[in-house]
């Protein structure tokens, strides 16, 4: 058996060495990739520093430039594993993240089914059926009562309509009545209106013996003043009729 086999056969075989968390190994990983890296780095610095050897020595010193090419291959070598350990660790890395986001998944979804079952022992399925069927029930008669209240009152279906429209009729009359009476009316002039005069033939003479000068400015004076109170008159009983009606 090799080596390395041994190795990892005794490591395995040891039971007294708990297994790490993903938490630490997931360091672990970490730790060593920061290391690799940094050991790329100075065997790139290597490599160009033993390159530049072999172009110094070139043609005067052969074996001093062969030797300095023989190292930067050994180096190019090593930086070719740690390139291909760097891959493998990374692969690594991810799986064993992906594998711990599942677990930390499964886990809370396992307490989530936990805590779903405990809260569904306290529910009956029949019990819930015969809630709905009461929710229904008391809703339907909320309905009822609500247009029991909307619906309009019969209290004055005994009454005659026309009965009380002649009364009502009845009752606006006499207060029409009260307020004619209060009104006072215009009083009819006591003297007689002015006669009209006759009309006058198209030809009349240029003044008649024994007439006074104005006589015919004075009549329709006064035939005007009467057309005037006769028109007013007429205003108010005009008006006394329009609030009567």
């Amino acid at each position: 058996m090799s080596k390395l086999g041994k190795f990892f056969k005794g490591a395995g075989s040891s039971k007294s060495r708990a297994a790490p968390s993903p938490q630490e190994a997931l360091a672990r990983l970490r730790e060593t990739e920061e290391m690799l890296g940094k050991k790329q780095e100075y065997l790139e610095s290597r490599i160009q520093r033993e390159l530049s050897l072999a172009r110094k020595h070139g043609t005067q010193n052969k074996r001093a430039a062969l030797q300095a090419l023989k190292r930067k291959k050994r180096f190019e070598k090593q930086l070719a594993q740690i390139d291909g350990t760097l891959s493998t660790i990374e692969f690594q890395r991810e799986a064993l993240e992906n594998s711990h986001t599942n677990t930390e998944v499964l886990r809370n979804m396992g307490l989530a089914a936990k805590a779903m079952k405990a809260v569904h022992e306290n529910m009956d399925l029949n019990k819930i059926d015969d809630l709905m069927q009461e929710i229904t029930e008391q809703q339907d008669i909320a309905q009822e009562i609500s247009e029991a209240f909307s619906q309009r009152v019969g209290f004055a279906d005994g009454f005659d309509e026309d009965e009380l429209m002649a009364e009502l009729e009845e009752l606006e009359q006499e207060e029409l009545n009260k307020k004619m009476t209060n009104i006072r009316l215009p009083s009819v002039p006591s003297s007689s209106l002015p006669a009209q005069p006759e009309r006058m033939p198209e030809r009349m003479p240029s003044r008649m013996p024994g007439r006074m000068p104005g006589m015919s400015s004075t009549a329709h004076r006064s035939r005007a003043a009467s057309s005037r109170r006769a028109e007013e008159d007429d205003d108010d009983i005009k008006k006394l009729s329009a609030w009567a009606t």
